[in-house]
């Protein structure tokens, strides 16, 4: 399992205009059932993804195309997270 940071950059204000293309690139994600969560990072630093099923070379590829990764609005850190103890509710994450 990988947890996605995209933290802005010095870039942040053109966000709006790549708004649409960003959440297209999310919806692709889950609906390919890589992404099983995303949200803001708190206070508005950017956002984070928790990525499953996928290797790292393959999300690494997807990330890439992530319009606010291209247009560098935000730098993008994949940290891989090997789950050793896991709630019954998130067994599935376990595998």
């Amino acid at each position: 399992m990988f947890v996605v940071f995209l933290k802005f950059s010095a870039n942040k204000d053109r966000a709006g205009a790549f708004m649409d293309g960003h959440n297209a690139w999310l919806k692709r994600g889950f609906d390919d059932g890589v992404f099983v969560l995303a949200g803001s990072l708190q206070p508005r630093l950017g956002g984070g993804i928790l990525a499953h099923g996928t290797s790292r070379a393959e999300l690494e590829a997807r990330v890439s195309e992530d319009p606010f990764v291209a247009e560098g609005i935000v730098s993008a850190e994949i940290v891989e997270l090997a789950p050793a103890k896991v709630d019954p509710r998130l067994d599935f994450l376990a595998v």
